[in-house]
Parts: C-alpha cells; sequence; structure tokens
C-alpha cells in the first residue's frame, strides 16, 4: 500500500539552472519506528530557502503552474557542484496528523495524534519520518501553532545552553529581530540572562523595545560601537550569535569585547585575557568574514553553531527535556507570527516567491499543502 500525494523538489540541473516544482509522490507505508505524518503546516525558514533557492536569480526566473526555472551564478553551481543533477526534498519542520505508523509501540501510540516534526521534507502533502523526530501537540496547539516548535525555539535553547555550558553569562545576538530574536529576547528575559539585540533600523528596534527588551543597538547609527561597548561593559555579555556570518560584524563584536575587557587592565600586547567568542549560526551574507586582528587581542574565537549537531550532543533525554520547554511555551515565548498562508503552487508564483526569498523581518510565511 501506498499513499498518493504531492511533494516540492529542487535539482540544480547539469545547465547550471535551478529547477522548483511540485510533483506527484507515492509515499510508502511506514515500517519499525518511522511514521505517515499528513502536513498542515510547515513554516519557511532561512536554512530551507538555502536549499530550496540558494543564491537563484528569481528576478529573471521562468515561472509555470507548480514550477520555477531560475539562473544560478557561477560561483554558486562551482560551490555546490555536489548537488549537481540531485533532485531533493525541502522543509525542515512542520505539523500534522500521524496516519499510519510502523511496528514500533511509539510510533503506534502516535496513530491519530497531532504532532510537531522534522524530516528535511515538510514542503508536502505527506512526510514519513522517524517517530522519535516527533513532539506530540496538546489538543489546544493547533498545527499553526506547533509547525514552528523545532528550528526557532530549539535554537533559542540552544544559544542559553551553550552559554551555560561554556561558562559565559550573556549574549550579543544579531539580526535581532527575526522570529528567532524575538524568541531569544522572551527567553532571556523569563531566565534572567543579560541580551544585547543588534538591529538594523529603527522598526526593528521598536519590535524589540515593545516586548521588552532592555538593550537595542541598531548597526546603521554612527553611534554604533559605542553603544555596543556600552551595551557589553552593562551586561558583561562576551558569547555572541551572528546570523549575519559574512562581512565584519563578528569583529566588531569582539572588537567591541575587547575594549570592555582591556578597560583598567595593565597594558598587553597580546590584548587582554577575557575570553571573547562569537558563534556564525546563518549566512545573511555569504561573503567572507573578515576579522580586523589588532583589535581582538588573542584571547577570541569564532566558530560555527548548527541546531542538529547541537541536539546530537545533548542525547535523547537532554532533547526531551528541551522539548518540554518548548512544548509548554509555544503560545508564548516560542509562539511564531506569519504573514501569510501559501499552497504548494502558490509557493512557486513569481510574487510570492520572490516575496519570501526576500527574507524581510516579520514576513515570515508559512505552507499549508
Amino acid at each position: 500500500m501506498t499513499t498518493t500525494g504531492q511533494q516540492i523538489t529542487t535539482t540544480l540541473r547539469e545547465d547550471g539552472k535551478l529547477a522548483v516544482a511540485v510533483g506527484t509522490r507515492e509515499f510508502a507505508d511506514p515500517t519499525g519506528t518511522e511514521v505517515l505524518v499528513k502536513i498542515e503546516a510547515a513554516p519557511i525558514n532561512p536554512s530551507d530557502l538555502a536549499l530550496l533557492l540558494g543564491m537563484a536569480d528569481l528576478a529573471s526566473a521562468e515561472f509555470s503552474p507548480g514550477k520555477l526555472v531560475a539562473d544560478m551564478p557561477a560561483p554558486a553551481v562551482k560551490a555546490m557542484a555536489g548537488r549537481m543533477g540531485q533532485t531533493l526534498n525541502v522543509g525542515s519542520e512542520g505539523a500534522g496528523t500521524v496516519i499510519a505508523a510502523g511496528d514500533d509501540p511509539y510510533a503506534q501510540s502516535l496513530i491519530g495524534k497531532r504532532v510537531a516534526c522534522r524530516s528535511g521534507a515538510m514542503y508536502a502533502t505527506h512526510t514519513l519520518t522517524d517517530s522519535r523526530a516527533c513532539i506530540p501537540l496538546p489538543e489546544h496547539i493547533t498545527a499553526e501553532q506547533g509547525a514552528g516548535a523545532f528550528v526557532n525555539p530549539l535554537t533559542a535553547l540552544g544559544f542559553v545552553e551553550t552559554m551555560r555550558a561554556e561558562g559565559y553569562t550573556g549574549i550579543v545576538h544579531t539580526a535581532a529581530a527575526s522570529n528567532l530574536g524575538q524568541m531569544l529576547v522572551k527567553l532571556c528575559k523569563a531566565e534572567g540572562i543579560p541580551l544585547v539585540n543588534i538591529v538594523r533600523s529603527d522598526a526593528q528596534a521598536a519590535i524589540l523595545k515593545d516586548i521588552g527588551a532592555e538593550w537595542v543597538i541598531d548597526s546603521t547609527k554612527e553611534d554604533f560601537v559605542p553603544r555596543l561597548v556600552e551595551a557589553i561593559e552593562a551586561t558583561g555579555a562576551m558569547l555572541g550569535f551572528d546570523a549575519i556570518g559574512g562581512g565584519t560584524m563578528a569583529s566588531t563584536i569582539m572588537g567591541a569585547m575587547e575594549q570592555v575587557g582591556s578597560k583598567g587592565a595593565e597594558y598587553s600586547r597580546y590584548g587582554s585575557n577575557v575570553q571573547k567568542k562569537v558563534y556564525i549560526y546563518g549566512a545573511l551574507d555569504l561573503g567572507p568574514i573578515i576579522l580586523n586582528r589588532g583589535a581582538l587581542g588573542f584571547a577570541w574565537d569564532v566558530s560555527g553553531w548548527l541546531l542538529i549537531p547541537f541536539l546530537a550532543k545533548q542525547g535523547v533525554e537532554g532533547q526531551m527535556r528541551l522539548a518540554g520547554k518548548v512544548i509548554q511555551g509555544l503560545t508564548t515565548t516560542f509562539a511564531s507570527h506569519y504573514k501569510a498562508k501559501i499552497g504548494l503552487e502558490e509557493m512557486l508564483t513569481n510574487d510570492v516567491a520572490m516575496a519570501y526569498n526576500a527574507k524581510a523581518t516579520g514576513e515570515k510565511y508559512l505552507v499549508m499543502p
């Protein structure tokens, strides 16, 4: 027995063009610990867009019903040579109802229940995934509310867990007015963690101040660096999480940290002994990461942070503990807000694709197959 449905796939073709399409798919019956979920809602996250569209030129793309074909810049084609010719599924998380399960007892217990889940193939009418990648949702939680239960909430919790594990006491966060950033503001406020939020406009600053953020710094203002130094000195935040990636932001943050760490200390050509660190977790800027070595001293570190490796380190017990926190806060701390709800074919229309691919603050889209 199989279940017939639809699924969006993305393919980097041999001619260097990216083809994204909705197609009919047969979903096999689940076995073992697998479950088959009828998807009701799935958010479009920046990490999903990196696979779905990458650096494709949507402005000159060809759109037809249920399909788009766009040129991919030569550097991107070279960087993604490993996926050339492969047809890939897309969509990291979502929510829906389990309609079939393998013979595993836990999988069987989920039949008929609404769950939040992750599979890497959520832009579809159905998805086949492991039951251990599912979180049963309370009856009062809708699919729309539960669809974003994994990526952003667990990332916010992961930042806090990482901070504590590494001995830091405060956080600096960039692109802080995003859905994730707003969750982090609420989480840090609830847990008494000093948080410095870096934004790019007055409108973004207002969003965060309205939900109780204390330190909000606009990187477009002339006094950005002095205000950043002031905020870091007041909060003691020596750990940063940077969604931008390329450019000088990580260096600017650690330079401000070094200014704070050096205050009142005896001069050393090696800089302060205060350990400073920035994790790069996003790629809003795909350019090189530029570090001003002369402003950082020697006690610094830049590293990458990804959710799935972080969760793997937590083990099953740790993951369940974090999932429990998410469920408790799905309508408060970890609530997601969407600009629009779209269908699978609508997702591949010109205006809609251009809109969600802009990744504008406050304009997150929800796919409802």
